[in-house]
């Protein structure tokens, strides 16, 4: 291999090359790896396409051994510099099933970083490091349910939005499942771990402290938060709404096909706990005992009790938030919307295909839908399937069978949107995505995350791809979202005129081809169906 430093000295000798080697440290520490100061010690990032990327950072301590099932610690400050240059651990979880065309599309079994209880770390980007700059920060909760997925994945990226929406992107890895939401209160443990079936919103809760610790450093403006997240991280979104823990550290949010009106009672937590404690023999008195089980045990016996779940397709939910009292002290949106978070402007977002991710009877027939629905609707089948025809009439069968079960539960969404606007606060906007993914032929139409990419204008995930739709829904999306971090309203000059939400308008914008437009009560007739039928 050739020497270029060695050619360089001698084509421009000891001064010449001792000039250029100091040139050289000097772009090093200033253009290519920057160095933040925050409140626990140096980091260093690299700068990518101009925008200065720091990985891997630690918010909380390791959680492992005493610190396993305890709210999050602090990190103990360090001395010198510390690198942040690649991602850092993700809370250990069972792979994901590539046992379908959709998973695939998603990539959830790329978790770069690695497992391990150091997971409480997060991810900065930023155009710029001036603490003057004062920029939106956009906060990025990643879906997976509350089983799975991290901040590490391809599609959790922040690079895109930092660049084009001149804000800081920040995303997250907290602890999973077991690890973060094992209720242990009423099974006998000490009052220390009253709120471990809490620990993994606790999590975010510590995240959001060190953005406002801290975000001014990366160029960001600790009174202009947005949390954002879809799915698994819009449930995530609903919760914190709600957290006391949470309150003040974020300013508006976005909640996308994840409403979650309500966490488990403590009854249910409490019996799942004591079906753990018994697959690892241990009572809920044995705390210690249990956090001295090696990860992979834990993570074992937990597989073990959501296997059947697996089996049938369905994302695992045995380990989920609880309304514990303390960390939970109400249901995030039900019986209302939360108090807490009244002056927080929100969007609330749905797909118009959701369920099509877990549906894989692509060859389904008309009888077979009518018959699938028969039990629910009775002598009503015929009519509402013709409902759907008549509304899409190239739809095939496992489309339209799909788009049924997708109205059946947007019920929360419209719920949660309602609630939030009764407060007469801060606003609602909702939004309802019909631009089908081009995946497959575009056979799963506005699938379940197909507008997470252009929620980051991101369009290099398989759910859209390099087209110009994808372009222009991507650039309206992402745009409207950073303009509600920046200025709480999302109206931008790429989108027609969006309206708040409330129960007489009904204002939905609906992201479309050729064209996103406006529509009042959009697809009324649906909402109207399946509310009357008890299915809201």
């Amino acid at each position: 291999m050739t020497d270029f430093n060695a050619s360089r000295r001698a084509i421009l000798g000891a001064a010449g090359a001792s000039f250029f080697m100091a040139g050289v440290a000097r772009a090093a520490t200033t253009d290519i790896f920057p160095i933040v100061e925050t409140a626990e010690g140096r980091l260093r990032g690299l700068v990518s396409g101009g925008i200065k990327v720091f990985k891997g950072v630690p918010y909380g301590a390791d959680t492992s051994g005493a610190n396993r099932f305890r709210p999050p610690q602090p990190v103990k400050p360090w001395a010198g510099v510390r690198d942040a240059l690649d991602y850092g651990n993700v809370c250990p979880q069972m792979p994901g099933d590539r046992r379908s065309d959709y998973a695939n599309l998603i990539q959830l079994d790329i978790q770069p970083g690695g497992m391990g209880e150091d997971c409480l770390n997060l991810n900065v980007w930023t155009p710029d490091l001036a603490r003057t700059a004062k920029k939106p920060v956009i906060v990025r909760f990643h879906g997976g349910g509350f089983y799975g997925g991290s901040s590490n994945s391809p599609g959790m990226d922040g690079e895109m939005q930092a660049r084009h929406g001149d804000c800081v992107v920040v995303s997250v890895n907290h602890r999973l499942s077991a690890f973060g939401f094992l209720h242990l209160a009423d099974s006998g443990a000490p009052p220390a771990f009253a709120q471990s079936g809490m620990a993994g919103l606790l999590d975010l809760s510590a995240a959001l402290a060190w953005v406002r610790r801290n975000i001014e450093g990366f160029g960001g403006d600790p009174g202009r938060v947005l949390i954002i997240g879809q799915s698994g991280g819009g449930a995530k979104v609903s919760a914190l709404m709600a957290m006391p823990s949470a309150q003040g550290l974020f300013h508006r949010a976005v909640q996308m096909s994840g409403a979650m009106l309500r966490v488990a009672p403590r009854e249910r937590a409490k019996a799942t706990a004591d079906t753990f404690l018994k697959a690892v023999n241990l009572g809920g008195g044995d705390v210690r005992k249990l956090q001295a089980i090696p990860a992979y045990d834990l993570l074992s016996a937990q597989a073990d009790l959501e296997a059947g779940q697996r089996l049938r397709g369905e994302a695992p939910n045995a380990f989920t938030p609880v309304l514990d009292g303390v960390a939970m002290p109400r249901h995030p949106f039900d019986p209302d919307a939360p108090a807490i978070s009244a002056d927080v402007p929100m969007i609330v977002s749905t797909t118009l295909d959701e369920r099509t991710y877990r549906q894989r009877n692509f060859d389904e027939t008309w009888e077979g839908v009518a018959k699938s629905f028969s039990p629910r609707l009775g002598a009503r089948t015929a009519e509402v399937l013709q409902m759907y025809r008549d509304e899409d009439p190239q739809a095939a069968p496992y489309l339209i069978q799909s788009r049924i079960i997708s109205d059946m539960g947007r019920g929360a969404s419209f719920a949660m949107a309602e609630r939030k606007a009764a407060l007469g606060r801060a606003p609602a906007y909702v939004y309802l995505w019909k631009a089908p993914s081009p995946a497959w032929g575009g056979r799963y139409g506005a699938t379940h995350g197909v507008d997470v990419g252009p929620s980051s204008r991101e369009i290099r995930g398989a759910l859209q791809g390099p087209n110009a739709n994808s372009a222009r829904l991507s650039d309206e999306l992402s745009s409207a979202i950073v303009a509600l971090a920046a200025t709480g309203d999302p109206n931008t000059a790429k989108l027609p005129a969006w309206a708040p939400y409330d129960a007489a308008r009904r204002a939905t914008m609906v992201f479309d081809n050729p064209a996103s437009h406006v529509e009042s009560d959009y697809r009324g007739a649906f909402r109207k169906l399946w509310a009357s039928a008890g299915a809201a």
